[in-house]
């Protein structure tokens, strides 16, 4: 790559795209490529370019066009697509509806390459086809081509750092308790709550079962949804701690393993979820009737992906665990339920 005063340029190809600023903001005056004549030569000085740089390739030294290929490359896994360069940069998009889903440790060795940079959203987001999902280029107009290498390695070695895992269809059963619902004398209002949220990821409501505050009917509800293939079961009421509350109890009596009992996230501290072999047995905090996102938001994407939550999973939330009730809600695009690495 050669340094040229402009006024001596003419003739000369432009190694990378060069930009002004216009009345619409930023844009590209020159592409790469573009070859130098003499009515450029103002533009360029008006755009404060005293010199450019010619490209010569040099055995050692890769553009960040193709560099950035590379990395878009081995960013791209299943479900992502790339899109670029634009100023040597390349754009991630996601290719289906799903969970977008972030290799970490692979992530941040791409970053530790000299002069690579790549910027993703929050792994663990819900997001739609041709949603921005990450950016990837070098800072340099030039890297070295043992850096590309290293990059070009990390994709051989994990398939992809990013993907969009598509969520599964599954089969969802609804157990409703509380002694005033079944007699009639409230009626229940979180059965469209999780009809909506179960239909955002194309699951199918098996059906709904309203329960008084017995152990043995609430445990016969959740075992005709068990008996009709559901792969997650909703338990509403009864999820305080007064010893009334019989629905975290009526959950461990079907013999599921419990993973949490409370979770560090606010609102939504009161869920509960639990596993009876491969299906999620889920205690649906009392907020998730009041409020558009609680922690039950948090967890069921990953859920409809096929994760198998952990304590782990939870105890790491706090962090960015508490929802700031904005008077208008973006989430997914805020830090609520975000889990800090360090």
């Amino acid at each position: 790559m050669r340094r040229i005063p402009v006024e001596k340029a003419i003739g000369e190809i432009l190694c990378h795209d060069m930009t002004a600023i216009g009345d619409g903001g930023k844009e590209v005056a020159f592409r790469r490529g573009h070859v130098i004549c003499g009515e450029d030569i103002p533009r360029l000085l008006s755009m404060g370019k005293v010199h450019i740089f010619a490209w010569d390739p040099d055995v050692d030294e890769v553009h960040e066009d193709d560099a950035g290929l590379v990395g878009a490359k081995t960013l791209s896994g299943a479900g992502v697509r790339f899109s670029g360069p634009s100023e040597g940069k390349f754009a991630l998009t996601a290719g289906r509806d799903g969970l977008f889903t972030v290799n970490r440790e692979a992530l941040r060795a791409l970053n530790a390459v000299p002069d690579y940079t790549a910027a993703t959203i929050p792994g663990d987001t819900p997001v739609r086809v041709g949603d921005s999902l990450a950016g990837v280029r070098i800072v340099p107009l030039v890297t070295r081509r043992s850096n590309v290498e290293q990059v070009e390695a990390l994709g051989h070695v994990n398939g992809g750092i990013l993907s969009v895992r598509p969520f599964r269809s599954l089969r969802v059963g609804i157990v409703i308790t509380g002694g005033e619902v079944y007699s009639g004398a409230v009626a229940d209002r979180f059965e469209p709550v999780l009809r909506e949220k179960t239909a955002q990821f194309g699951g199918q409501v098996l059906g709904v079962k309203i329960c008084p505050d017995d152990l043995a009917e609430i445990r016969q509800a959740a075992t005709w949804f068990l008996d009709q293939g559901a792969k997650l079961v909703f338990f509403t009421g009864g999820m305080s701690v007064d010893p009334d509350d019989l629905t975290p109890m009526a959950i461990r009596q079907t013999g599921a393993d419990v993973v949490v009992q409370g979770a560090p996230l606010q609102p939504g501290n009161m869920l509960m979820l639990a596993y009876l072999r491969d299906v999620a047995l889920i205690g649906v905090p009392g907020s998730a009737m009041h409020h558009r996102v609680t922690a039950l938001d948090v967890i069921l994407p990953r859920i409809f992906a096929g994760d198998r939550l952990t304590g782990a999973d939870f105890v790491r939330r706090g962090e960015g665990g508490l929802c700031l009730g904005c008077e208008t809600c973006a989430y997914p695009v805020c830090y609520f339920g975000r889990v800090s690495y360090g």
